[in-house]
């Protein structure tokens, strides 16, 4: 791999100004990169990325919002504690951090378990959010129980090829919940996963190039750090259990998912969450939309926000 460039650096890189910056609440420590005026905008993104999954997106996001891309807790620049990866303490982090910027309200994108955190918001926290926007992702609740993750013989391929589709097979749901043996395989190793998740759930896998898989490699590279990414996903009973204590969420929801299967579960699973609801496809677009499709997102984001 080449040099590393800091978050900082990494920041510096991006048209608008941004810089990155630290701050300690609701009991750890967030990394968090800022840039722009105008009415705050929050993005959460998720595993296994970092802050930098919106890179594409910033800069154009900042001509009319003060942009604020978070590393949640266990992600990148932030701490990695033993505890709190369910939702609704994330979402505890985040309002502890749009507050210690000053903000009462704000708006919020969450893309992957970013996503998750931002409906845990909304739900826990009605009064501080405007509007959310979930990308490709919804919470965690009881239809996490029936994900497929593997081919079935006689409804997809008979030979068991995971990549023959139709859909996508998510095995890693179950693998990032055995505790311990994740660090040890991947220590060292995760740019083999990154290109394989990358390859796998990518329209074009040239969208994610070497320089950002390098970054997201490096981000995941340590013990503590696939510990921490992986925690996300044991927390998993703790957000459905939650999930089932929540009502409808009141503020305008926006659902924007790719085409192999995020704008399905969208569409079948929003409607029910909340009280002022829309989900859009995003055409040739796997899961890694950000990515895949900036313009598109930029543009429905804008849209809905304004």
């Amino acid at each position: 791999m080449p040099k590393a460039l800091s978050d900082a650096e990494l920041a510096r890189s991006l048209p608008g100004g941004f810089v990155s910056s630290h701050a300690d609440v609701n009991g750890t420590r967030l990394h968090y990169v800022t840039g722009g005026r105008g009415r705050p905008l929050v993005l959460l993104g998720g595993w296994p990325q970092t802050w930098w999954e919106f890179h594409k997106i910033m800069p154009p996001l900042a001509e009319r919002h003060q942009v604020i891309a978070v590393d949640l807790r266990g992600m990148g620049g932030s701490d990695k504690p033993a505890s709190g990866y369910d939702k609704k303490t994330m979402a505890a982090d985040i309002l502890g951090l749009v507050r210690r910027l000053g903000h009462d309200r704000v708006d919020i994108a969450g893309h992957d378990i970013g996503g998750m955190v931002a409906y845990a918001f909304a739900a826990n926290h009605p009064a501080h959010v405007r509007r959310i926007a979930l990308l490709d992702i919804a919470h965690p609740d009881e239809r996490f129980h029936t994900f497929s993750l593997l081919p079935r013989p006689g409804r997809q391929q008979v030979d068991g090829d995971i990549h023959a589709g139709p859909g996508r097979f998510l095995w890693w749901f179950a693998f990032n919940q055995v505790p311990g043996l994740p660090e040890r395989l991947l220590a060292g190793r995760s740019r083999e996963l990154i290109d394989w998740m990358c390859d796998y759930l990518v329209e074009d896998p040239a969208a994610i190039g070497d320089h950002d898989r390098d970054i997201y490699a490096r981000a995941y590279s340590t013990p503590d750090a696939i510990r921490a990414g992986n925690a996300w996903y044991r927390a998993f009973g703790q957000d459905i259990a939650d999930e089932k204590t929540y009502g409808r969420v009141t503020v305008p929801l926006l659902g924007l998912g790719g085409g192999e299967g995020g704008h399905l579960l969208l569409q079948a699973v929003l409607p029910d969450k909340g009280t002022d609801v829309e989900v859009v496809l995003v055409p040739d677009s796997g899961h890694y939309i950000p990515e895949e499709q900036p313009e598109i997102v930029v543009k429905h984001l804008t849209r809905f926000f304004n």
